[in-house]
């Protein structure tokens, strides 16, 4: 890239949409000085609690922290949770419009118990069944009108498996995008795995790409072509992302591929590095960039925010030097 600052420059111009499953990360932090008299597990003091967004909703942080403007659409639950989730909204800039509150659902809460920065503990609140016809047209409904209102660049859906992208949700949108001639982008999971035909780009995890193919796939480049063929073959896609953890990033399009390697760190929390992984994917993708640099920007990001406890979105100012770095070493010409 011939520009110094493209494409940071141009991630403030951009409006995208994100549908998926939002939901809370509850941090419970504490320090342990004893184990407990009736089992055998440490006793925490608690010292402090931290409610954050996430999923599809850090999703939207990632954006906003790049200069985007997200319209996060999702459905929740009423309750307790539900009004904390909407409460968290306008502190991070991000409006809840597109947010629906049902009887019908659970607001999902992850709530993770860290003592001397080590996370011992998961507990989670959530339903996982599919929406209702009722919720999904609702859903539908204000996707459509912000379609209608906004000029959108990238539809991204955000899939956790908790049902707000249901079979219905994922079609009759996909069928808005290809109408509208939106690029759309998906970071799926198992239920609805398959369910995006024509998406634009596809980035799982190599977990999640695994348990859907017939062979084994492993982290090196034949083995990876081998899935982005299979994955193109029942979607359609024009872009293939893969992450691979430590191993770094995985891109196939238009012929080409490569495995884009991590740079060294200290990890620290790899909570929601997908969610900022796929949210420079969309961005990229919404602007038309290389495919090679949307992965480039994309391992970089996900690597950054790993070195931070807990769900964090990245840093925009980090990102642009590290990427500059980068850019200085001729490796985006390699």
């Amino acid at each position: 890239m011939s520009q110094a600052n493209y494409p940071f420059d141009a991630f403030q111009k951009q409006h995208i949409l994100i549908i998926g499953d939002v939901m809370i990360d509850r941090y419970l932090t504490g320090r342990v000085s004893r184990i407990s008299p009736e089992a055998p597990v440490p006793v925490v003091h608690l010292q402090d609690s931290d409610d954050r967004l996430g999923g599809a909703a850090n999703v939207a942080l990632n954006l906003r922290a790049l200069g985007a403007t997200p319209y996060l659409c999702s459905v929740i639950g009423k309750g307790r949770n539900g009004e904390r989730l909407l409460e968290l909204l306008p502190g991070q800039h991000l409006a809840g419009k597109g947010i629906i509150q049902s009887e019908e659902r659970k607001t999902t809460v992850k709530t993770r118990v860290i003592a001397s920065n080590q996370h011992l503990l998961r507990v989670d609140e959530e339903d996982t069944h599919p929406l209702s016809p009722a919720e999904a047209a609702k859903l539908l409904e204000h996707i459509r009108e912000i379609l209608d209102t906004r000029e959108i660049h990238a539809i991204l859906f955000q899939d956790y498996n908790k049902g707000v992208l249901s079979c219905q949700v994922i079609r009759e949108t996909m069928l808005e995008a290809i109408k509208r001639d939106i690029p759309t982008a998906v970071d799926p999971k198992s239920d609805n795995f398959w369910a995006y035909k024509h998406v634009s780009l596809f980035k799982p995890n190599l977990k999640e790409i695994r348990s859907q193919l017939p062979f084994r796939v492993e982290p090196e480049l034949h083995s990876l072509r081998q899935a982005a063929e299979q994955a193109r073959s029942k979607l359609g896609n024009q872009h293939t992302l893969i992450t691979l953890s430590e191993k770094g990033l995985f891109y196939d399009s238009a012929g080409r591929s490569e495995v884009l390697p991590t740079h060294p760190r200290t990890i620290a929390d790899v909570c929601g590095a997908g969610d900022t992984v796929f949210a420079i994917a969309g961005l990229g993708l919404s602007l038309g960039m290389d495919i090679r640099d949307i992965a480039l920007l994309a391992n970089l990001a996900g690597g950054q925010v790993c070195e931070k406890v807990g769900v964090v979105p990245v840093d925009k100012a980090q990102l642009e030097q590290e990427y500059q770095e980068v850019l200085a070493n001729g490796v985006v010409d390699g």
